[in-house]
């Protein structure tokens, strides 16, 4: 994988993008690679960690594909300034993993969240440090056992399953970008887990009843919480 650098003047590029810097966060690690046992920041969490910094400071973020070598993936990301036309540009090329449509796309998703991350300057993180220390005070409920969620995990953890139609799924928050999952937990309740873009939505999560987890990284309820 390999990239280039292009731009204009960047003056009043380059001020408004410390502006922009100043209003990061982390980008969260939001899913799971199976293969590796590991989590990573998904194209998702990725425009979630700098989309409103960069609207708010007039700065239009596009990315392309273009062509290059054969078996190659070309994209350039981009950064503009509203006001003055000024701009940025970053041109990364990776080798497809297979040449069809499917290796494509899939190096397309990876290539755009690579390059976004690196033009602006996120870090990816895992949540459980700023969240666990957030949350290090409320109870433990002792029914629920968290471990090895989305990792190891075996027959003894609780069946994480989607249902659907059930009650307790019922009178949950509608949040934008967060997903629900129903399982059944160790000591035989029914609880309901809260995933996607959890991180900007904590209050909101920890309003209706849900706690966080700092060793799955999962924010949960029982189903008959209030």
């Amino acid at each position: 994988m390999e990239t280039q650098m292009n731009s204009s003047e960047i003056t009043e590029l380059a001020e408004a993008m410390i502006q922009v810097q100043q209003m990061l966060s982390p980008a969260l690690r939001d899913a799971e690679n199976t293969f590796t046992n590991s989590r990573y920041a998904t194209l998702h969490s990725v425009m979630n960690a700098c989309r409103d910094a960069l609207l708010e400071h007039g700065i239009w973020l596009t990315q392309y594909p273009v062509s290059v070598e054969a078996n190659q993936l070309g994209l350039v990301t981009k950064l503009v300034h509203a006001e003055t036309g000024q701009w940025q540009a970053s041109l990364l090329t990776m080798p497809l993993p297979k040449s069809d449509p499917q290796g494509y796309g899939s190096a397309m998703t990876y290539a755009r969240r690579y390059g976004m991350a690196a033009l602006v300057g996120i870090v990816t993180e895992s949540d459980d440090d700023g969240e666990l220390a957030s949350f290090q005070g409320e109870p433990h409920n002792p029914g629920f056992s968290p471990r090895n969620y989305g990792r190891n995990s075996n027959a003894s953890q609780p069946q994480l399953t989607p249902k659907s139609g059930d009650t307790g799924m019922t009178n949950l928050p509608r949040l934008d970008g967060v997903q629900y999952r129903k399982g059944a937990a160790n000591d035989g309740k029914q609880c309901v887990l809260a995933t996607g873009d959890t991180h900007s939505k904590k209050e909101l999560l920890r309003k209706a009843g849900f706690r966080w987890d700092g060793i799955r990284k999962v924010w949960w309820r029982y189903t008959d919480a209030a």
